[in-house]
């Protein structure tokens, strides 16, 4: 048995959420409030206290989102997924942050949305496919700029460090000065976007 608590300011959304999931063989329905703090002062008395957490963001009083710390802190083993209307980045990112498990869009099929939360029991994270595309595209990492192509002569000092070569060395090998050989290892690094040499053998640029 998953007891459910629901956190929802509208009434006719909140028992819709209530109705349809109370009716559910999975879920006990033991608390349904309008606010952060009316949820927090019913916990307390409760004889089975909530596993499992549904709640809003635009709330009056606290936020869903602000309310997340009071929430697990005096229920640290539930687990808290917030339906929302809201599907920006940035509420995402601050409600994940904040120890939500999962982020779900408010017009989500009820047969759907009890899916979700089933599977929240079972350690999933879910999210609306519109939510999931901002994480995924935070997790991605932006495309690598072209590097700008060594000259024939930077070439030969990027092969003279893989070599092993000092910077006197290569100078030598190749009939300039040291300054020279300086010069152009500046120009290397920054074309090649690295910092150091240890960068630049990590790179493997020769292959």
């Amino acid at each position: 048995m998953i007891y459910l608590g629901i956190i929802e300011d509208q009434p006719t959304i909140r028992e819709a959420l209530t109705g349809y999931l109370c009716a559910q063989p999975e879920f006990s329905c033991v608390l349904s409030a309008a606010s952060v703090e009316e949820f927090l002062a019913a916990v307390p008395t409760m004889i089975h206290r909530p596993t499992l957490i549904l709640s809003d963001i635009g709330l009056p009083g606290l936020s869903g989102i602000e309310g997340l710390a009071p929430l697990r802190h005096l229920l640290p083993q539930a687990e808290v997924v917030m339906l929302s209307v809201y599907t920006d980045a940035q509420r995402v990112f601050d409600s994940l942050r904040a120890g939500a498990v999962g982020y779900l869009e408010k017009d989500t099929p009820l047969p759907v949305l009890k899916d979700n939360l089933l599977q929240v029991a079972a350690g999933g994270s879910p999210m609306s496919p519109g939510i999931a595309r901002h994480v995924i595209r935070y997790f991605q990492s932006p495309p690598r700029p072209a590097l700008e192509p060594l000259t024939p002569r930077e070439q030969d000092i990027v092969r003279g460090i893989e070599d092993g070569l000092s910077y006197q060395r290569i100078a030598d090998r190749l009939f300039l000065s040291i300054d020279t050989v300086r010069s152009h290892i500046r120009q290397v690094y920054r074309k090649l976007q690295v910092n150091s040499k240890a960068e630049l053998l990590a790179r493997g640029y020769r292959r």
